[in-house]
């Protein structure tokens, strides 16, 4: 088998291993005693990047409690631009976590995800370089704090990184390693 037929075999496993634990988890959450739905706003930067820019992030997500463990799915929306705005990363990733929550207002875990990403070129600088989308899969770690405000609601505070594997650019250097980092604020709907 060829190297590029055992990535995408690689990859495929790996988008089937990221749904099977987002089904689990959605069904936990179904059966889970309370449910939250979090929309978010945060700020997120790359963590090997040399100019350390900081960027907006938007995303919602949907938490089960389920004892002293909380299953969450969610989705985002961040964007970056990298080696001195030649490229500007879009990025929409679908994650599933699994958070401890020893104390009612405190969380950490981990999870897994799924980075479907967009490569738009500066065309001005770069015009024979074509724009792609490719997804990758990553894993994270983190935590945060949930503010009850009043029965219903209440302000989540989350902190994350994100380990991605190295990824490939048309420009030089060929190669950069993709890892992030993002702290979000959001409104935890309890229903």
């Amino acid at each position: 088998m060829t190297k590029s037929k055992q990535q995408q075999c690689g990859a495929r496993r790996s988008y089937v291993a990221a749904l099977a634990v987002a089904a689990a988890l959605v069904c936990g959450v179904g059966l889970a005693g309370a449910t939250e739905i979090i929309p978010s706003v945060g700020l997120t930067s790359s963590v090997h990047d040399a100019d350390h820019t900081t960027n907006a992030s938007a995303g919602l997500a949907l938490r089960g409690e389920a004892g002293l463990i909380s299953p969450e799915v969610a989705v985002g929306y961040r964007t970056e631009k990298r080696f001195d705005g030649a490229l500007k990363e879009h990025m929409w990733p679908v994650t599933a976590s699994l958070w401890l929550t020893p104390v009612p207002m405190l969380y950490a875990g981990a999870g897994v995800g799924w980075y479907y990403t967009t490569f738009d070129y500066d065309q001005d600088r770069f015009p024979l370089v074509k724009d792609e989308t490719r997804s990758d899969f990553g894993v994270h770690v983190g935590g945060g704090f949930k503010i009850p405000v009043t029965p219903v609601a209440g302000i989540d505070l989350q902190g994350r990184y994100v380990m991605m594997r190295e990824q490939e650019s048309h420009l030089v250097p060929e190669k950069f390693k993709p890892d992030f980092w993002t702290l979000s604020a959001g409104l935890a709907l309890h229903f």
